[in-house]
């Protein structure tokens, strides 16, 4: 019955054209994938000798390293932005004027500036400064990981932000109104009751967000960083297997943002479970106590 609130319940017939709207858009997405398929086989992309730079030595480690000059940046990236982000809402949601305007200004300033315009922005005018921070970390590339990492943290973290604050504020108000009579102050509030509700719905859009991050580390091709796509890019040129190294670079790429999602399913279900056991605790407690 609640399902059908919002929306008419599908009859008989319109089920039946969904059906087989589903069917004929299943078989000319098969066609289409065939077609490609067999375009590809046909020009003997896949012929042994296209394939056969993929089981050298010196190939396999050269994507081994670019794949974890990818997960290092993408990593970073994703710890960092989230950090920014939950600054940013925490001052998008601040009481105070002088603290929010300037949070609404930066959040919307960086998610309307193109990542790629960000890389070039700091890798041409801090490089000097990314070098002398890496040789004081010990970091050799940090000349070129550094404008793309904060890059990406400028970015993502301004998106987070206002993913973070849809999510607090879709916790219904009755709970924060609660939390306020009985004498909390907002971050007590903040911390105990509107943040562990929020993050089991903000989960989903936050794995979206740190899937485009990882797949942005791509841009770092432009400024010499020796991720996937660049190394990619090497092999080609030196091979000539350009559809061979595309498909198997976008196999890795493919490969991690599934492993981060089912990483972020495990998480849910884990963090389901665990707000499900402090509320039996909770009720049970409250029981006890009358």
């Amino acid at each position: 019955m609640s399902s059908s609130v919002l929306y008419d319940v599908p009859g008989p017939k319109a089920r039946r054209r969904q059906r087989i709207g589903s069917i004929i858009g299943g078989v000319v997405l098969a066609a289409l994938l065939g077609l490609v398929l067999w375009r590809i086989i046909s020009g003997g992309h896949f012929a042994p000798d296209k394939l056969e730079p993929f089981t050298r030595a010196s190939i396999i480690q050269a994507l081994a390293d670019a794949l974890v000059a990818t997960v290092q940046a993408a990593a970073i990236a994703i710890v960092l932005a989230l950090a920014w982000g939950a600054l940013l809402a925490v001052g998008r949601l601040s009481d105070r004027a002088w603290i929010r305007i300037p949070a609404i200004v930066v959040i919307e300033f960086f998610r309307a500036t193109p990542v790629l315009l960000l890389i070039f922005f700091l890798f041409f005018g801090f490089s000097s400064n990314f070098d002398d921070f890496g040789e004081l970390i010990g970091l050799s590339n940090f000349g070129t990981l550094g404008p793309l990492v904060t890059a990406l943290m400028l970015y993502n973290g301004s998106v987070l932000a206002e993913i973070f604050r849809a999510g607090i504020n879709a916790v219904p108000r009755g709970q924060s109104e609660a939390a306020y009579s009985i004498g909390l102050r907002k971050t007590q509030v903040m911390r105990i009751v509107l943040i562990p509700q929020a993050v089991r719905i903000m989960l989903p859009a936050i794995v979206s967000q740190s899937v485009v991050a990882l797949k942005d580390t791509a841009l770092g091709f432009i400024i010499g960083y020796q991720e996937l796509l660049r190394t990619g890019r090497r092999v080609y040129e030196v091979n000539n297997n350009i559809i061979a190294t595309v498909i198997v670079v976008a196999i890795i790429y493919i490969s991690m943002c599934v492993l981060l999602s089912q990483l972020a399913t495990w998480l849910e279900g884990r963090q389901s479970r665990a707000y499900g056991r402090a509320a039996v605790e909770a009720a049970e407690s409250a029981v006890t106590n009358q």
